[in-house]
C-alpha cells in the first residue's frame, strides 16, 4: 500500500474514532449525526474519515470549528494546493492528511474509495457509521469490522 502524509503524523498515536456514512440518509439520522459529532468535537476525540459523502463533509465542517485532532484519509493523491479551510488546522498541527493510494490517482474511483475506507477502519480503535444501506459498499466493511472484533456503532 502506498502511504503519503501531510501534517502531524503524531496524531496516528492517538486513539481514533472512524466516521463513515452512506450517501443515502434520512433527515432524522442527519440530525443524530450532528449531535454525535458535536459531542465528539467537544470531548476532543480524534476523528478519522474520508469526509467524502455529503454527511461526512458536514461532519468535517463541525470538527473544523473545534480544536480536536482530525485525520483526513483521501481516496486520491494528496492535494497539490491545500484548500483554505484546511490550512489553519494544518498550521495548528491538529490535522493529518493521508493518502493510502498511488500519488498518480488524481480522482477518486470506486476502488480507491474502497482502499481508503478499509484503511480508515484498520487504523481506527472504534468505528462509527452515521447510516448504513445494506445494499451499499459500506455494509460489507461494517460486517468485516464486526467480524474482526472492532468496536462498531451505528448512529441510525
Amino acid at each position: 500500500m502506498d502511504l503519503s502524509f501531510l501534517g502531524n503524523k503524531d496524531l496516528l498515536k492517538l486513539p481514533k474514532t472512524a466516521f463513515l456514512s452512506s450517501r443515502k440518509i434520512s433527515p432524522t439520522a442527519v440530525l443524530k449525526c450532528y449531535d454525535w459529532v458535536t459531542q465528539e468535537r467537544d470531548k476532543g476525540t480524534c476523528i478519522i474519515s474520508g469526509f467524502h459523502s455529503p454527511l461526512e463533509k458536514d461532519v468535517l465542517t463541525f470538527l473544523l470549528k473545534g480544536k480536536q485532532p482530525i485525520i483526513l484519509v483521501m481516496g486520491r493523491a494528496l492535494y497539490k494546493q491545500i484548500p483554505d479551510l484546511l490550512q489553519n488546522p494544518l498550521k495548528e498541527k491538529r490535522l493529518l492528511l493521508i493518502s493510502p493510494v498511488s500519488q498518480t490517482i488524481m480522482h477518486q474511483s470506486r476502488q480507491s474509495c474502497f482502499t481508503r475506507n478499509n484503511y480508515i477502519i484498520e487504523m481506527a480503535d472504534k468505528v462509527v457509521f452515521g447510516s448504513l444501506d445494506e445494499k451499499g459498499s459500506l455494509y460489507r466493511l461494517y460486517l468485516e469490522a464486526k467480524a474482526n472484533g472492532k468496536h462498531v456503532e451505528i448512529i441510525s
